[in-house]
């Protein structure tokens, strides 16, 4: 868990490297969750991906062989919490592309669905240490301050964005996408219904064309 067996599967088909990063204090990732802002973590991965790096499966190997990649284009696609680390990475200069599904783009501003304060407890309960977070890191998520795109709006290129969401959207509030969209001058692709996106949208033939054409 979260498990994109499929998603990686799909793209390495079709002759990407993909990565699917666990944020700081996530699942098998060691430290804090907000110690830090976790878009921090996505730029630490393309950071690695320049240097030496090791399959698990090779590790024990005598004969082991390092991976070391010059990327000339890295995309980065993020969904619901994924979505302020993707937009917030997009202001790097390697980051060539970033498409969003369903993002959280202002913390102050929850979806009916899903109330921060909601959040904060169903975390806890379902997932117990899947989650680690750090001292007042909710706080700090709270405050609007920390780790919200609509705070770096005049720091967005907004041609390296693409946005996809639902106006039924419950969890993250469409109105607050579209205003930031048209606030940063990137894409927004609006559907009438389908709730709270995925990024497994992309596995659709439809998706994956849009997100062709947006690339290329």
């Amino acid at each position: 868990m979260p498990n994109k067996k499929d998603f990686l599967k799909f793209f390495s088909d079709k002759g990407y490297w993909v990565f699917h990063p666990r944020y700081r204090g996530t699942w098998e990732s060691d430290g804090k969750l907000f110690a830090r802002s976790p878009h921090q973590d996505i730029l630490d991965v393309i950071s690695g991906i320049h240097q030496n790096f090791i399959s698990i499966w090779d590790y024990n190997l005598k004969d082991k062989k390092p991976f070391k990649l010059s990327p000339s284009e890295i995309y980065v696609i993020g969904a619901s919490f994924g979505g302020p680390a993707a937009i917030l990475a997009s202001r790097d200069k390697r980051v060539t592309k970033t498409m969003i599904f369903s993002p959280v783009i202002d913390w102050t501003k929850s979806g009916k669905a899903e109330p921060l304060n909601l959040l904060i407890k169903f975390t806890d309960q379902a997932f117990g240490n899947g989650y680690r977070i750090a001292k007042n890191g909710w706080k700090k998520i709270a405050s609007g301050k920390f780790y919200n795109p609509v705070n770096h709006i005049k720091e967005i290129d907004g041609s390296k964005l693409l946005f996809v969401q639902a106006k039924d959207d419950t969890v993250c509030r469409y109105s607050e996408t579209k205003k930031f969209a048209a606030a940063v001058n990137s894409k927004l692709i609006t559907l009438p219904r389908g709730g709270h996106l995925g990024s497994s949208l992309l596995l659709l033939p439809r998706f994956y064309k849009v997100f062709q054409k947006f690339t290329k």
